[in-house]
């Protein structure tokens, strides 16, 4: 470990009223305190608009974590960009740099596995790329079938991925990319 000292609190902006470390300087956290870090990242699927990556950073302590991200074109002009940041920032938070100042882990609400009814009025349903992502990441990290997650989701939520809402949809995908394989 590096001897020099990162100080987050000279880089937060604020986001929404709250506190916020860019990517950016997550990354510059992650390399003061570990040069050595190796950081990789791959791009699960590019399709109709929608870039699905997945960055994965190891430390040479033994210590790692991987982060998934997905961004549309709807959402995003360099939404492939953007995908790649979104996965190597949840990585990076994941092994804690800079955890406290993103909100993917906040569950403050109700717990994402939580069955809920679900109201139209008002909500916006799943995206077919967070559908898409349910699917890829579920096959990707834990080798369910389309239907076994089907069953996954019907079980936690009352009933099928392209049934929910969008935020539900956003939950249920942090909640999967941050699972432990076995």
């Amino acid at each position: 470990m590096s001897e020099k000292e990162f100080k987050a609190s000279r880089y937060l902006t604020k986001l929404e009223g709250k506190d916020y470390l860019e990517v950016k300087w997550r990354l510059l956290w992650l390399r003061t305190e570990h040069p050595d870090a190796v950081i990789a990242t791959e791009l699960m699927k590019y399709e109709g608009g929608m870039a699905l990556f997945k960055a994965k950073i190891t430390l040479s302590d033994g210590g790692e974590a991987t982060g998934w991200g997905s961004e549309t074109v709807t959402d995003f002009g360099d939404y492939i960009e953007k995908a790649e940041t979104k996965a190597l920032g949840r990585a990076c938070a994941a092994l804690g740099y800079g955890t406290q100042f993103c909100a993917d882990f906040d569950f403050h609400e109700k717990p994402v596995d939580a069955p809920v009814e679900q109201k139209r009025s008002g909500r916006s349903p799943a995206t077919e790329a967070q559908v898409k992502a349910i699917y890829l990441i579920g096959r990707e990290q834990y080798g369910l079938t389309e239907e076994q997650m089907n069953q996954h989701t019907k079980k936690a939520y009352g009933r099928h991925p392209a049934n929910l809402t969008k935020q539900e949809a956003s939950q249920l995908i942090d909640r999967l990319k941050g699972r432990p394989k076995g």
